[in-house]
C-alpha cells in the first residue's frame, strides 16, 4: 500500500457514486455531437430529414439500454429519471391492473423513497399496502413475501435489485417466481444494480427502472422497461402528444437519451471487468477500516461491489462529518441526508439510531483509485480516533458494554 503524500492529503476524494456518478468523458463526447447547430436540434417526432436523423439517434440509444438488461427495443420507455420511472411503473400498474389482479401492493420497508412514497399514496387512495420488514442484514424473508401474496390478491410487488444505502442484493429470481405464481406483477428498481451486477428481464420481471446519472450518464434522463410479451399495460401519468407509445408524452431530449445510450453501451462493454475492480476496491476499503475496533458493516459482505455502509461505535455522526471536510460521502441516501433524518433503511434493519447517525455510506465508481481509498481510510481512521478520545460511549463499549445497553436497543 503506497503512503499518501502531503499533496494527496489536500485533495478532495469522491466516494458518493451511489448518489450520482461523474459524467464519463466518452458519454460527454457523444452528447456534444447532438448539441451543436449542425445536427441534433431537430424534434425526433418530425418527419423531415433532420427529424428522422434525430429519431434514428434516439432509437440507437434505446437499443443500447435494452441490450444492457436483455430487453427488446420496443420495451424501453424514456423518462426524466428513475423517480419518474418508478412512479410510472407503480401508479401505472396499480391503476391499470388493480381491479383484475387485486388491489394489494407489496414492497419493502427499506426501499428508496421513490418507491415507498408512490405506494403510500396508493394506500391513501384505498389500495392495500404491505411493507415487508427486512432482516438485520437487509435481506428479504421469502416466506414472508409468500405469506403476503397468499393473504390477498396482489397487483404488484415492487423491490430494488440493490439497496441504494447498503448495497444489499435481493433474490430477484425467487421473488419473480413467487410473484408469477400468485398472479402479481414484479417491478424492479435497478438503479444501483445496472452496470454493477448482471440484469436480465427475461426472468419474469415485468417492469424495471433505470437512471442515467447513476451510470456515468447525464442527469435528467432515465428509462422504464415495460414487458410487451405478455403485455403489461400501464395507465400514463402524463397526457399530451402521444410519444413513447402514449406512456410518456413530450419531446424527447435527443442529447440526453444519446448520453444514456452511450452510458449503457459502456456498462455492457465493461461488465466483465468493472464489477470485479469495484469489488477489489471495496475489499481494500473494508480491510483498512477493520483496523479500527468497533466498526460495524450494515448489510452483507456479498452485496453490490460499489457500496459499503459502516457504523463507528462511540462517534457522533455530525462530528464525524465535520472531521472529514475533504471526503465526499453520504450518511445515507442523498435525499435523506438533505433532510438530516435517520436513514429509514438502517431503521428497517434495526440499527440503533445513534449508531445509524454515526454511519457512512462509501460508494465507489469507475474513476475511484486505490490511492483515494487509502486516503479515505486514513482520514476516517484519524477522525474516529480523535472523536473517540472524548467519547464516554466508546469507553463503555471498550469496557464490555453491549450495543443494546449503550444505545437503548434498536
Amino acid at each position: 500500500m503506497n503512503s499518501p503524500t502531503s499533496a494527496d492529503r489536500e485533495r478532495q476524494v469522491y466516494l458518493d457514486n451511489a448518489a450520482t456518478t461523474p459524467l464519463d468523458p466518452r458519454v460527454r463526447e457523444r452528447m456534444l455531437d447532438w448539441l451543436g447547430t449542425e445536427t441534433g436540434y431537430a424534434n425526433p417526432a418530425s418527419t423531415h430529414a433532420p427529424g428522422r436523423q434525430a429519431a434514428m439517434a434516439v432509437e440507437r440509444a434505446r437499443a443500447e439500454v435494452a441490450a444492457l438488461i436483455g430487453a427488446a427495443e420496443d420495451e424501453i420507455v424514456w423518462t426524466s429519471g428513475a423517480t419518474e420511472a418508478n412512479n410510472l411503473a407503480i401508479f401505472g400498474a396499480a391503476r391499470a391492473h388493480g381491479e383484475r389482479r387485486g388491489r394489494r401492493i407489496i414492497t419493502l420497508r427499506s426501499e428508496h423513497k421513490s418507491v415507498l412514497e408512490p405506494c403510500r399514496q396508493l394506500a391513501r387512495e384505498g389500495y392495500d399496502l404491505v411493507e415487508l420488514p427486512v432482516a438485520a442484514d437487509g435481506s428479504l424473508d421469502l416466506a414472508q413475501l409468500e405469506a403476503a401474496l397468499q393473504e390477498a390478491r396482489t397487483c404488484l410487488v415492487a423491490v430494488a435489485a440493490v439497496n441504494n444505502e447498503t448495497g444489499v442484493r435481493q433474490p430477484l429470481t425467487e421473488i419473480a417466481t413467487l410473484a408469477r405464481r400468485h398472479g402479481a406483477l414484479l417491478h424492479v428498481d435497478a438503479v444501483q444494480a445496472a452496470g454493477r451486477v448482471p440484469l436480465d428481464v427475461a426472468g419474469d420481471i415485468d417492469l424495471l427502472a433505470l437512471s442515467a446519472h447513476k451510470l456515468y450518464g447525464p442527469k435528467g434522463v432515465g428509462a422504464l422497461y415495460v414487458r410487451r410479451r405478455p403485455r403489461v399495460r400501464l395507465q400514463p401519468l402524463l397526457f399530451g402528444g402521444g410519444q413513447e407509445g402514449g406512456l410518456r408524452p413530450g419531446t424527447v431530449a435527443v442529447h440526453q437519451v444519446v448520453g444514456m445510450g452511450e452510458a449503457c453501451r459502456l456498462a455492457r462493454e465493461l461488465m466483465d471487468s468493472e464489477p470485479r475492480q469495484l469489488a477489489q476496491l471495496r475489499q481494500r476499503r473494508w480491510s483498512g477500516l477493520q483496523q479500527l475496533d468497533g466498526v460495524v458493516m450494515h448489510g452483507r459482505s456479498d452485496g453490490a461491489p460499489h457500496i459499503l455502509n459502516v457504523g463507528f461505535i462511540g462517534v457522533h455522526g455530525e462530528a464525524l462529518a465535520a472531521e472529514l471536510p475533504r471526503l465526499a460521502a453520504s450518511a445515507s441516501s442523498a435525499c435523506t441526508s438533505a433532510q438530516g433524518a435517520m436513514s429509514h433503511v438502517l431503521r428497517a434493519m434495526g440499527v440503533p439510531e445513534q449508531l445509524a447517525h454515526a454511519s457512512l455510506r462509501l460508494s465507489l465508481g469507475r474513476f475511484t483509485t486505490e490511492q483515494e481509498i487509502d486516503l479515505a481510510v486514513e482520514w476516517i481512521t484519524a477522525a474516529v480516533d480523535r472523536l473517540r478520545a472524548f467519547s464516554p460511549v466508546w469507553r463503555r463499549w471498550r469496557a464490555g458494554a453491549s450495543l443494546d445497553i449503550m444505545y437503548g436497543g434498536a
